[in-house]
């Protein structure tokens, strides 16, 4: 993949990512919700090392457990890290429209929503991600 470089919505942060994502879906989970203000949160998770701060303020806090940055100056969510696996999840939001290709939901038993689409519906989390891969039929 080449390298992009993103911005937040004021424009005063640049976060670059370089390498491919190992994953692009959509989340149901409380938290998601409760962060973003909407019924999921589309993400594309990169190893770490991959999504860098490039110019501009952020600054990260946490909410419950998994911490999540933000620009300082228009609080645009860039990514969260959850704790302990070394990767970062980029908000989908920010992606280029062609750049941001789902392929499941996760965490679908938590959802306020039904979303109806060709993907996969995990009710927690599929088994790459320790999870059992049972799904939800809505």
């Amino acid at each position: 993949m080449r390298p992009i470089t993103l911005n937040c919505r004021c424009g005063k942060v640049q976060m670059r990512l370089d390498a491919a994502p190992v994953a692009q879906f959509y989340c149901h989970c409380g938290d998601c919700r409760a962060v973003t203000g909407g019924a999921l949160a589309p993400i594309a998770l990169f190893p770490a090392p991959a999504v860098t701060i490039t110019g501009g303020d952020t600054f990260t806090w946490t909410y419950k457990t998994l911490p999540r940055t933000r620009c300082a100056t228009c609080g645009t969510l860039l990514f969260g890290e959850p704790p302990g696996i070394g990767m970062r999840g980029v908000s989908g939001f920010l992606l280029p429209t062609e750049r941001f290709e789902p392929t499941f939901h996760i965490r679908c038993r938590q959802a306020v929503v039904a979303v109806k689409d060709d993907l996969p519906h995990f009710k927690d989390v599929p088994t790459m991600f320790g999870g059992t891969d049972e799904t939800v039929d809505w």
